[in-house]
């Protein structure tokens, strides 16, 4: 089955407050280049990615777009830092008394304050790589329906084409069936009526015949055509992706 080059493929995820989205666009290139756009927690996992979509695509130009949000508290810590709220605390009651401000100051003030509260997050990667190759494979699979879907249309009319040649080819030799007896006939009678009644030389015509009927052959190019004709649809109907310019395109006698 004949893929096209071009396709898009998308898909999405949630779990456990975990959201991941993928695009995949593919384009016309002689061979596999993936090239992947992800937030750089996830930079660990591009090797994986690759190999999983090069599993269903073996040609084209892959444009990978991943978009992830973690809102999970699973592996998060928040802590407080405990040393630097009491300094803010301090510097405040100091800054007050000198200047003789009312010190009114909540809890919820001092954690707005830079670095008081983290969050320290241990996030679980291989749990995260199971959910991102699922999410993977389901936007190869897209990608690659789409490919299908557009490569039957391109199949289908690329085999219309093929068997109109084929309808040509078929008529031209047809035609071309009984050429020398014709020939042969319309040779004699013009003799005849330049010679008229002087004896016409079976030996000369019979030459002409030979060197008009070399000359008219196209047996060669049917055959060729035909050829051609027979390996183009061998591939329409191939699994296996063309990698190089076969000879149906650059046929040449050796």
């Amino acid at each position: 089955m004949i893929k096209s080059m071009t396709g898009y493929g998308k898909a999405n995820l949630e779990v456990n407050s975990r959201k991941y989205l993928i695009e995949l666009k593919s384009v016309n290139h002689r061979y596999l280049d993936i090239s992947i756009k992800m937030p750089r927690a996830l930079s660990y996992l591009e090797e994986d990615i690759k190999k999983e979509i090069s599993k269903k695509v073996k040609r084209g130009k892959i444009d990978v777009f991943i978009t992830f949000q973690n809102n999970s508290l699973e592996g998060r810590e928040i802590k407080i830092n405990t040393g630097l709220a009491k300094g803010y605390i301090k510097e405040l009651r100091n800054l007050a008394a000198e200047e003789n401000l009312l010190f009114d100051l909540q809890v919820n003030d001092i954690a707005r304050y830079p670095d008081v509260l983290t969050i320290q997050e241990n996030q679980d990667d291989e749990q995260i790589k199971s959910e991102m190759i699922e999410v993977v494979k389901s936007a190869v699979e897209n990608l690659v329906k789409m490919r299908e879907t557009e490569g039957e249309k391109i199949a289908k009319d690329l085999k219309g084409r093929l068997d109109l040649i084929q309808s040509k080819v078929n008529a031209v030799n047809k035609l071309s069936t009984g050429l020398i007896e014709e020939y042969v006939v319309k040779l004699e009678e013009r003799i005849k009526q330049i010679l008229k009644d002087q004896e016409v030389d079976k030996s000369r015509i019979a030459q002409e015949v030979v060197i008009y009927a070399d000359k008219s052959s196209i047996e060669e190019e049917i055959t060729r055509l035909n050829s051609h004709i027979s390996q183009f649809n061998k591939l329409l109907n191939s699994n296996e992706a063309v990698r190089e310019k076969t000879r149906l395109y650059n046929t040449r006698d050796e």
